[in-house]
């Protein structure tokens, strides 16, 4: 099991839909997320793309050396760079953080931005495109190892002896991942990617979704892994968490929500649509599967529910998601960076064995807590009153 964190070049607030409660996301403070999650024992960071975030390949290259072992899982996008750049540009982050870049591609799911980044492709177009561009990043940086060339004539795309001199330290080619619900989304993840995502919906349906992935796979000789994006609001109480929940989404009022839904709507994204219709703008149907809510998706794109509950509860959770085949889990919470903190405190010490010893840090000696009164340990001072008290 790998856990993962969130970079949030797009604003971090205590509360959604907001200004209230907002704060600066500077290099900073993205920073200081990178930083802390890097030293909690997070596999790595998801850093967002599109019109509203800062350019996530800028980002992760300036957290490179803040870092040691986090990885980046930058996007890849097909339409807005050429493949041999994105080839280059995969091979060059890869080496300068020592094997440490993961590729998330990304082919967009609103036409209106896909059109400001200059992409006029509907959507069976834009995969027929993200084949063609795959595949060419593929072979070049595969290739790359060897010093050959590569030439691809496409429908779409073509290069005529494409090379890369300084190849990646991942081979063949650093990880390539990808999410998507339409059936062309399936069929490009059966064909050409490693890990498959998928946001964060009930059980039941992540199910079903996987199991279509691994046949269509399987048809093609291949096997894939996969992974799941959510958000996550965990306290030392079932109560506490929902009260975290409803918090986090008090000042939103109905026009906002409206607003952000009707926006949805115009995405030809299957899964966008598939996330509004877990709980169609309805503040009242927010749990859409024991401890999954559905309150993010009011009025954020993309994953849009989180598990709420107690540290248990959440593990649980987790652990049904895993039973299902899923191996890697993307998490997020408001603010970013407290609660980063907060769910490894909380929930690493429950999840599997082999996940905890991977998430482990060197072991320094004791005494842990703060020491009480100058003298005496942290809950040794009771035994210690105990022992003074008369008989």
């Amino acid at each position: 099991m790998k856990i993962f964190w969130f970079i949030p070049t797009h604003g971090d607030s205590r509360y959604l839909g907001t200004s209230k409660g907002a704060r600066q996301v500077d290099h900073a403070y993205m920073k200081q997320i990178a930083v802390a999650v890097d030293n909690l024992g997070y596999e790595g960071v998801l850093i967002p793309t599109g019109r509203s975030c800062e350019d996530p390949w800028i980002t992760a290259a300036s957290l490179i050396d803040a870092t040691q072992k986090l990885k980046f899982l930058v996007a890849l996008r097909p339409g807005v760079t050429t493949p041999a750049l994105a080839a280059r540009m995969a091979a060059t982050m890869d080496r300068l953080s020592g094997g440490r870049v993961l590729l998330n591609l990304v082919t967009g799911g609103d036409e209106q931005e896909l059109k400001g980044d200059g992409v006029y492709e509907d959507h069976q177009t834009r995969y027929k495109t993200a084949a063609e561009y795959t595949t060419i990043w593929r072979e070049i940086l595969t290739r790359s190892h060897t010093g050959e060339s590569y030439s691809f004539k496409g429908e779409r795309l073509q290069v005529e002896n494409a090379k890369l001199l300084y190849p990646p330290i991942q081979k063949p080619y650093p990880p390539l991942w990808f999410g998507g619900s339409s059936d062309d989304a399936v069929e490009l993840a059966a064909e050409q990617v490693d890990t498959y995502l998928t946001w964060g919906e009930p059980p039941a349906a992540v199910k079903e979704k996987l199991e279509l992935v691994r046949q269509k796979a399987a048809a093609r000789g291949r096997t894939l892994t996969y992974g799941i994006r959510l958000h996550v609001i965990v306290r030392e109480s079932n109560e506490e968490a929902w009260a975290a929940a409803e918090q986090l989404i008090q000042h939103i009022d109905d026009a906002t929500i409206a607003a952000a839904q009707a926006k949805f709507k115009q995405m030809d994204s299957v899964g966008q649509r598939r996330m509004a219709e877990l709980h169609n703008g309805d503040r009242t149907k927010l749990e859409v599967s024991p401890n999954l809510w559905a309150g993010v998706g009011l009025v954020r794109g993309g994953a849009g529910t989180a598990l709420v509950g107690d540290p248990e509860t959440v593990a649980a959770r987790i652990q049904e998601y895993a039973d299902l085949g899923i191996d890697t889990f993307i998490f997020s919470g408001y603010p970013h960076l407290e609660e980063s903190i907060r769910f490894a405190e909380l929930v690493f010490p429950l999840l599997p064995l082999a996940t905890r010893e991977k998430l482990a840090q060197p072991h320094l000696t004791g005494p842990f807590g703060e020491i009480v009164a100058n003298n005496y340990v942290a809950d040794a001072a009771k035994q210690e009153v105990k022992t003074q008290e008369p008989a």
